[in-house]
């Protein structure tokens, strides 16, 4: 089990750059249609909502661009999604200055598989500099249940590549439990393998919570992955359980592991399942098939809802099963973040209730 602080503020602290997403309507690929929807978005908060809206209090550790009618959208929805958010602001310096990223992805339909492009520019999020934040003071005097990590906002910069580390280093010293999902991502590593390898490596010595898939893992922190097994995900589970137990080897500190299982039949139909390490005890969540509007966000609604489970004190069994139920209730919805509307909802989704409340 996982001890966390009796006295906090805070149930979880998410660093992160916030940016905008632009979405198809319909199902359309972006160059096809001409009509798109924009939300507000950024993995980090993905996968804290499910606490937020489940009544934890959260707090966001961001940076904005001063007078960005994006930033004022952000600081919106974050309000909206009863965040707490902390973040100097910086001037844009033109127009050619800094920015909030723009994500823009349709969702895919059918055969047609969902396309991603990243249009990061500069992006503001890559200032991230622990000099803007009073850490004694967040992780000291007011008290942090979770700090979650992310690779995503690790590999931005050298910048935010060190910001995590020292909140990582931190949180460690005043006793707040630390959640890193790796997030590996080719093109963030490029030409900086060797850095990035360190600082990850780094963050993952002193956590007590570590999610990533086969990729992560492998590439991430070198770690050998799990054998070819097929397209059969039931199959899988023993080279997967495998290759996290070569993690947890290496990084004996940690007390929770975990990995989700996908086999994508169609765009809208995927097998859906989950592996968590729990000190000595395995937890396995069976694939299962669930059907998908967006399939974006998915991953960070798994952690979101295994996080919230262990801050409620619940029973490891319980972890893995409420996140593979928030997981699949963020592919549900047009945002990449799952909004559960209480823990009954997000039950009968585990138990494949989705018969008419009235």
């Amino acid at each position: 089990m996982i001890e966390l602080k009796k006295d906090y503020k805070w149930a979880m602290v998410v660093p992160t750059s916030m940016g905008v997403r632009i979405t198809p309507v319909d199902r359309q690929p972006v160059h096809c249609t001409g009509t798109f929807m924009m939300h507000v978005t950024s993995a980090e908060t993905n996968v804290a909502s499910i606490s937020s809206f489940l009544g934890l209090p959260v707090k966001v550790l961001t940076t904005f661009v001063k007078d960005s009618p994006v930033a004022r959208m952000i600081k919106d929805n974050l309000a909206g999604r009863h965040m707490v958010y902390e973040g100097i602001e910086v001037e844009q310096g033109g127009p050619w200055g800094f920015r909030h990223q723009f994500n823009i992805a349709d969702t895919g339909h059918g055969p047609r598989g969902p396309r991603v492009h990243n249009d990061r520019a500069g992006e503001i999020g890559r200032t991230l500099n622990v000099k803007n934040f009073d850490l004694p003071k967040l992780f000291g005097e007011e008290g942090v249940q979770i700090l979650h990590l992310s690779g995503l906002i690790a590999a931005l910069s050298p910048d935010t590549s060190n910001f995590c580390l020292e909140l990582a280093r931190a949180a460690k010293k005043y006793g707040t439990r630390i959640s890193f999902d790796l997030n590996y991502r080719a093109t963030f590593w490029k030409n900086r393998e060797k850095e990035l390898s360190a600082a990850f490596r780094g963050i993952a010595g002193i956590s007590d919570i570590l999610v990533g898939n086969e990729e992560d893992f492998q590439l991430a922190l070198g770690i050998k992955g799990p054998e070819e097994g097929g397209k059969d995900l039931g199959a899988k589970i023993e080279s997967f359980k495998e290759m996290i137990g070569r993690v947890k080897k290496e990084y004996p500190d940690a007390s929770v592991f975990a990995t989700t299982l996908r086999q994508v039949i169609s765009v809208n139909e995927h097998l859906w399942g989950a592996i968590m390490l729990e000190g000595d005890n395995w937890h396995v969540a069976e694939p299962r098939e669930i059907h998908i509007l967006d399939r974006i966000g998915g991953g960070d609604g798994f952690v979101g809802g295994m996080l919230y489970a262990i801050l409620r004190g619940w029973e490891p069994e319980k972890w893995i099963q409420f996140g593979w139920a928030t997981g699949a209730l963020a592919t549900t919805v047009v945002t990449d973040y799952g909004q559960p509307a209480d823990e009954e909802q997000v039950w009968s989704i585990w138990k494949g209730n989705a018969r008419v409340k009235r």
